[in-house]
Parts: C-alpha cells; structure tokens; sequence
C-alpha cells in the first residue's frame, strides 16, 4: 500500500502541451488523484489580471457597511446566494469563524411548483449597490475558472485512462464561488474558538479550485491524510489549491477520495476564494455510481483515516436519491434560518436527519 502523503503534490499544467512532458504530468496527476485528493496546480493559464482584480477588491468588500452587508444577506435568499457573517455558516454542528459573499454563474429563477425543491438552488446573484466593478470581477473569474475547470477535467479523464468528455456529462449549468474573509484569532484566548471552518469534504461541486488570497505566511488550511494526520497546505504563489468534491468520488467508485480539510482561525486575518464545479442536480446514486463501475471496479482503493470517513456525507451514505436534494440538505443544515425562511416543509427532517 502507498505510504500516507505528508505534503501536497504540485501540478504543472504546462506539461499538457509536451508531447514529451504529458506522460509525466499524467502519472503525476493520477497519484494525486487516487493517493492525496489534494493538489496544486500551477501555470494554470488564468491571466493574472484576472486574479489581481479579484484579490485587489476583497479587503474594501469585507470593510463595506454593515447595512450594506445585511442588504445583500443569504438569508433574503432561497438559492443561499450572498453575504452570511462570523458565525452565520456552521460545519458539524460548530459555527464557522469566518465571514463570506457567495456568488455563482448568473442564471434566472426557474422554479415553480410541482418541479422538485432543490430546483430552487438554482437563481440569480445579489450585488451590492453602488458597487458595479464588483459584478464585472467576480463574472470575469468565474467565467475563467469554469474553462480551467473543463480542461483539467480532460486531464483527469486521461490519467484515469478513460476517454475524453467522459466527466462533462455530470456537470451542472450553474458553478459557485465564495469570497471569504477569516478574521483574525488571539490563539493564545481559550474562549474564542480556532475553527475558521470545521473538518469537512466539499459537498458543493464536482472539484474545488482554491485561490489562497493571503501571503505566504498567513497559515491556517489543512487536510487529513490517511494516518488520521493533518497536514498543512501552505500558501504558494501562482498556485490554485484543487481537491476533489463528494460527487466525483461516487462517481469513481471511491478510488478518488474526497478528503477531509479544515481551516483553523490563527493571528492573522486570511483571505480565501474557493470556486466550486457544480454538479447537475437530478444526478441519481444509481447513476453516479453505475455509470463507470466496471472501469473503476478493476482498480485498487486505499482506505481513508476513520476520522475522514465519520465525516457526514449525505449522498455518499444518507437516504437521498438526487445530488440536488443532497445539496439542499447540506445547505440547510449550513445555514438555519434560510432553512427556516424558505424550506420549512423539510427543515425538521434535514437537522434532525444525521443519516
């Protein structure tokens, strides 16, 4: 069996244009895929105009009004888009220290009765007024990220030695984006909680591509390896952080883990940017794990830590047939009030279901 990874392996993209070099980048890419879960990848193609801008616009994002903040709340909307302070988001039951503006691609509304509820995840942004360079910066990077997302996919395909476009097909009309600020924590005052984000797999896409928004000595993201050890996952310039959602391991049968992670709150503030490829949300189980079984069923699995597998995964293990209704039920339980608000016919069922 592969020894338990202590550090995060680096991807350089680049190398799919070598005919020389893809070999190389392929195998690289399957241990990290099978092995580690997590990965960088750098020469990534996005401009760095694109990114500057990005980065450029969050400390002035985070220090706008609170009135202007609270126009823009998650709470005002059923498709949980929008502004959620310290504390409004909680992970396994424990708030979150951290506050966020979540974004996704611009889509209308397009539920109605007697089409299933977690059709409603789906809907337009809110933007604060007044602030219209905003929108402009946030499209122009979410626009990006979807292209990189798609062609590492091709990527991904190929080290798994599947054909092309063999992942497209599971993918949503409707990716998600959080720009998020992690205040800074006294470590040395025992009343204040370190969880800037508790132990979780990302439920909410097909892959996370993380731009850690802070400099190189702002710490705080680790994952869990297989020894139950967390490691740390330091920020490197020119680098995204990609790990791989919930989704993508039923669809590969569990040979490409999700692994766990978290943030701990330190003495500086950080800055993080994670941009989520969605699923499409009338994805069965039945589906997500038939579709490829035979080919992943030829190839070996190595066994997560046991604190990563406690980790609550609604449609890897729960009763719901559909990604979506999965999503909706993480949502929920993330954010209460919205569940209260906008999804009261099964608020109860979702926070009391542990399933």
């Amino acid at each position: 069996m592969t020894a338990s990874f202590r550090e995060i392996p680096i991807i350089d993209l680049s190398q799919a244009n070598s005919e020389s070099a893809r070999p190389n980048l392929l195998r690289s890419l399957r241990y990290a895929l099978t092995e580690v879960g997590f990965l960088y990848v750098s020469n990534h193609g996005i401009p760095t105009t694109v990114i500057d801008r990005l980065v450029d616009a969050l400390p002035a994002l985070f220090e706008l009004e609170d009135d202007v903040k609270k126009s823009v709340a998650l709470e005002n909307s059923p498709h949980f888009l929008g502004y959620s302070g310290v504390g409004d988001e909680k992970t396994g039951g424990k708030a979150d220290r951290r506050e966020q503006f979540e974004f996704a691609t611009e889509l209308s509304a397009t539920w109605h009765p007697g089409l299933p509820l977690y059709e409603r995840l789906r809907g337009p942004n809110q933007w604060p007024q007044g602030h219209s360079e905003l929108r402009s910066t946030v499209e122009a990077y979410i626009e990006e990220l979807s292209r990189l997302g798609e062609r590492f996919l091709e990527l991904v395909a190929q080290a798994l030695s599947l054909p092309s476009g063999t992942f497209q097909p599971f993918l949503s009309d409707q990716h998600r984006l959080k720009l998020a600020h992690y205040p800074p924590s006294p470590i040395e005052d025992p009343s204040i909680s370190q969880q800037g984000v508790g132990p979780h797999k990302d439920s909410s896409g097909w892959w996370t591509f993380l731009l850690q928004a802070s400099p190189p000595e702002v710490e705080g993201l680790q994952v869990l390896n297989k020894a139950g050890e967390w490691v740390d996952v330091p920020v490197v310039p020119g680098t995204f952080v990609v790990n791989i959602g919930q989704a993508f391991e039923v669809v590969t049968n569990g040979i490409c883990k999700a692994t766990t992670h978290r943030v701990l709150s330190g003495p500086h503030e950080r800055y993080s940017v994670p941009f989520f490829q969605g699923v499409r949300r009338n994805l069965t189980k039945a589906e997500a794990v038939g579709t490829l079984k035979s080919h992943f069923d030829t190839l070996g699995i190595s066994k997560e830590s046991e604190e990563g597998h406690a980790i609550d995964s609604a449609f890897l293990k729960g009763k719901y047939d559909t990604w979506g209704e999965s999503q909706l039920r993480t949502k929920v339980r993330s954010h209460r009030e919205n569940g209260k608000k906008f999804y009261p016919e099964v608020y109860d069922q979702y926070i009391n279901d542990d399933a």
